[in-house]
């Protein structure tokens, strides 16, 4: 049981040196919105689930995108262009996310604002 209580010590340590990062600073204040919206507009209860997920998938690959670039930033301090790609394809991961969850916010969403 302490294992796990360390565990999860140590994730929520990386949530909050996350949160230093612009982006996922951005991510979380978008999130709230849409959390908040979720609430406020009448969303079935699978269209709530989804705005969850949605969420929780684009806040998790922005972890793992500012972990692949602070580990090539400590392996390779120096400028590398075969690092400018590794993370050029990793933020290209949150951007391809991103834009389907803005399409998926906007099919949940647009209806309930029409």
């Amino acid at each position: 049981m302490i294992r796990l209580a360390k565990s999860f010590y140590n994730a929520f340590r990386g949530i909050y040196t996350a949160l230093g990062e612009h982006t996922f600073r951005i991510l979380i204040l978008v999130s709230v919105v849409m959390i908040s919206l979720s609430f406020f507009f009448p969303l079935s209860l699978i269209e709530k689930a989804l705005v969850f997920f949605i969420i929780g998938v684009v806040l998790a690959l922005e972890l793992i995108n500012s972990q692949i670039e602070r580990m090539l930033d400590m392996l390779r301090p120096d400028y590398s262009e075969e690092g400018r790609r590794i993370k050029d394809i990793s933020a290209g991961a949150v951007l391809v996310v991103s834009i389907a969850s803005a399409v998926a916010g906007a099919i949940i969403f647009i209806p309930y604002i029409i």
